[in-house]
Formats: C-alpha cells, structure tokens, sequence
C-alpha cells in the first residue's frame, strides 16, 4: 500500500492505548493497529528504502522484571542502519512524530574509539562543531551520559559534554500537525535523516560499527 500519511484513527488508536493500557483495548482495537498504525509505518518505510533495511519494534513491553510497566508500547518504532554503523529512528504516537539518527547507544568498544577521536585536537574540534551546528535545528542527545569525565580524561577537557555522552545522536520531533495526515511525512523524514549526514559520516569514519553481539532493537 502507497503511504499517505497517518491517519486520525492512528492518533486516536495510541490516544485510547494511553488511557487505558490493556489487554482489553489492545484485542478490540487490534484492527486498527494493523490497519492504521503498523500498516502506514511498513508504507512509510517502503518509501525511505534507500535508508533501510529496517527493523519496526514489537508492540509489547517486556513486564517480566518491570512492575507496574504497562503492557503495551503507546508508540511505534522503528530503525535502520547503514553499513558504516549509523541509525535511522522514527517514531509516531499520539504525541506526534521523531526522528533520529547518529549513534544512539555505543558499544563498549565505539565509546573506546569515539573517546579517542573526542580527544584527538583535529577530529574533537570537527565534531564539536558539528554538533553545534546540528544542535540550532536538532535536539543532541544519546542514551545517556557520564556525570563526570570518563575514567583517564581530565574534568576540564574541552570537550567534556561529548566524552561524557555514550552515544550521539541528532533528533527532531513534531507534535500533532495536518500534514502527518498526509504523504508530506516522507519528505520531513527524509529531510531530518540527511540533515544529520555530516554526523553520520564523522561517527562512520571515526567510530564504526561494534564487533560486539548486536543490541536487541526490539526491546
């Protein structure tokens, strides 16, 4: 099916799940999930192939260690990867649309090289500015960051906010606006993805994939 758009029922489908997260809303209104939910996000992602293949994430929280976890995922997800290394995100939900791409979470290996290329003079400076750069139109972040230098760096580094990060990564979100209902989303995602190149090339070129058993992007 040609992908034009998400659909009211698809924001009305997560606004319900929101309000009430269970096994009884999920079976009456599965249709509508498959239909207008995960059936636009495989359109969607049909017309963005060039940066795939991609991997959508299951619609169930994993409870089995998470008391008080709802049951159900209120947003659907899904990512690529490029042969260097780097992500493809893109989420929907009753709250709207985000993007992203870079490096979310690094292996312990890529935070190694990422590390080192931080400190390097030549290659710090480039992707500091980079990231400045990105970060008028972007939101910068990663999984999450040190609260202090990682173990052999100085606390003054000049550079300390990106060795403190353990991934780096450029998003853009949207709330809820009429041309998500539309095939205008294609372009703002694809837009968003190559706007963020230069991160990408700089994290492919420097940092590289992990030889480390993959993550688990289902979770």
């Amino acid at each position: 099916m040609a992908f034009a758009g998400f659909s009211t029922e698809a924001i009305s489908f997560y606004e319900g799940l929101v309000a009430d997260n269970s096994k009884v809303y999920w079976q009456a209104n599965k249709a509508t999930y498959e239909a207008h939910v995960k059936g636009a996000m495989v359109a969607l992602l049909e017309e963005l192939d060039e940066f795939g293949p991609f991997n959508i994430f299951r619609p169930y929280n994993d409870v089995r260690f998470a008391k008080g976890r709802p049951p159900y995922k209120e947003a659907i997800g899904a990512v690529g990867e490029r042969e260097g290394g780097a992500i493809f995100y893109v989420q929907f939900s009753a709250a709207g649309l985000t993007i992203g791409s870079g490096y979310y979470a690094m292996a312990t290996d890529q935070l190694e090289r990422f590390r080192v290329a931080v400190d390097d003079e030549s290659r710090g400076a480039e992707i500091a500015a980079i990231s400045a750069a990105l970060a008028k139109k972007y939101t910068i972040g990663a999984i999450s960051e040190l609260k202090t230098a990682p173990r052999g760096y100085p606390k003054d580094h000049p550079r300390i906010e990106l060795l403190r990060r353990k991934g780096l990564t450029a998003f853009m979100s949207w709330t809820p606006q009429p041309w998500m209902h539309t095939k205008a989303v294609v372009k703002k995602v694809r837009d968003g993805w190559n706007g963020a190149s230069e991160l990408n090339d700089w994290l492919d070129a420097h940092v590289g994939p992990s030889t480390l058993p993959p993550p688990d992007w289902d979770r």
